[in-house]
């Protein structure tokens, strides 16, 4: 499923969205460049999921859990940005059985942690195409530029089958 989200609002209101059909057990891994909306995403999840915050970029810490206000999963935000393997992530003991689990830069670091997981693939024009300077170093300005981006929602795994999300399999030959 994908969405074009005009601001940082709506990507909030879709975080909103998704919280309050996430329940414990859920993994999340968000995958965009600097800038994209991960946090602010996540920020509308821990809204939908009723949790304490306020919910900011783990980046530091690797790791925050927000206890639920209203009964239900805490929501574990994960930042694997400076996390080099899995092995890393699993030190971190999280508990994803009862939790819901948001991992931002998470690809390829979670394939044996669920059996299902949701992917979001969020894309920004100016993050990916012209967001460096000639450094490499990604401009303040244009990370703060609230432009339209593109969510893509895939879902993998039996947790997500029959829902708008679902990936599809692929028919070899």
């Amino acid at each position: 499923m994908r969405r074009t989200i005009p601001d940082t609002e709506a990507m909030e209101a879709l975080g909103h969205e998704l919280g309050r059909a996430f329940r414990a057990g859920d993994l999340v891994v968000l995958t965009g460049p600097l800038g994209a909306g991960k946090t602010t995403l996540t920020r509308g999840i821990g809204d939908g999921l009723g949790v304490r915050g306020p919910v900011q970029s783990p980046t530091f810490v690797l790791a925050r859990t927000h206890p639920s206000l209203v009964g239900g999963a805490p929501l574990v935000h994960v930042d694997a940005y400076r996390l080099g393997s899995a092995a890393e992530l699993e030190d971190l003991d999280l508990d994803f059985a009862h939790s819901v689990v948001v991992v931002e830069w998470g690809a390829g670091l979670l394939d044996d942690v669920s059996e299902s997981w949701l992917e979001v693939v969020i894309a920004r024009r100016r993050g990916d195409e012209a967001g460096a300077d000639a450094g490499g170093n990604e401009a303040d300005a244009e990370l703060d530029e609230d432009e339209p981006r593109t969510v893509e929602l895939l879902g993998h795994g039996p947790r997500w089958a029959g829902t708008p999300f679902a990936v599809q399999p692929r028919l070899e030959g």
